[in-house]
């Protein structure tokens, strides 16, 4: 992506959103390219590489490291679509570290849309944060029918992958989930437990899951930053 030289967006606004699509894209992943290199491929002064660093490096995307050169400070981690495998198995493909933190859980009445969308009238309600290398990530929100919930919450949810706990301690096969993905603002109660660069948006992942004779048995809403993630997707793949 060449630099427009006649726009109105600042030459270093516009090599930051580079460097930045870069680094999401899994293409800086490690030391970026010297000021020196930077400035020969976009024919720019070395004070606009350095502004776009900073800027970079002021939101937590780079970071500097004395006597070495910048580098990526987040590892975007990997989400493949088509394939049904939670955030643990994504973050461990990835050679990094997971955690989780339970926040809360109890039953309730979920929303109108929550209603529509799984037939629970009534779910119970686990809230997670989740971290990679001790970075929080991001804040899940899972509904599940009651009597799975309260199943659930019976094992330690801290040291432990839902997707395993339903599976093999419960019994209960996934078969298929439905998956939509967009982008938005962290709902407020979250904003304690992620920091998303500012002026950036969240990733939202909102997941269906039935088990093999077709039953909903979870919703999730997820809220992940969007400068940790990045997504292929593998069309090849099948659930089960």
């Amino acid at each position: 992506m060449p630099l427009d030289y006649k726009s109105s967006i600042p030459l270093h606004i516009q090599l930051k959103i580079i460097i930045e699509r870069k680094v999401a894209e899994g293409t800086f992943n490690d030391q970026i390219p010297s000021e020196r290199q930077f400035m020969e491929e976009y024919a720019v002064s070395r004070s606009t590489v350095r502004e776009a660093i900073n800027l970079l490096v002021r939101e937590g995307i780079l970071e500097k490291r004395h006597g070495k050169g910048t580098f990526v400070s987040l590892k975007p981690i990997h989400d493949w679509l088509g394939n049904l495998s939670s955030t643990t198995e994504t973050i461990l493909q990835m050679g990094m570290k997971p955690g989780a933190k339970l926040i809360t859980h109890f039953k309730t009445t979920p929303s109108a849309y929550i209603q529509e969308r799984t037939g629970f009238k009534e779910a119970y309600f686990i809230k997670r944060v989740r971290y990679a290398d001790d970075t929080p990530i991001g804040v899940e929100h899972h509904y599940y029918p009651v009597k799975l919930g309260m199943d659930l919450i019976e094992y330690d949810l801290e040291n432990a992958t839902l997707y395993d706990l339903v599976q093999n301690e419960l019994g209960i096969q996934f078969a298929e989930a439905d998956q939509t993905i967009g982008s938005g603002q962290l709902l407020p109660v979250d904003q304690e437990y992620v920091t998303v660069p500012q002026g950036a948006h969240a990733l939202i992942a909102e997941r269906v899951i039935k088990d093999q004779q077709g039953k909903i048995i979870e919703m999730e809403e997820a809220y992940y930053r969007s400068d940790m993630y990045t997504f292929k997707i593998n069309l090849s793949r099948k659930f089960g």
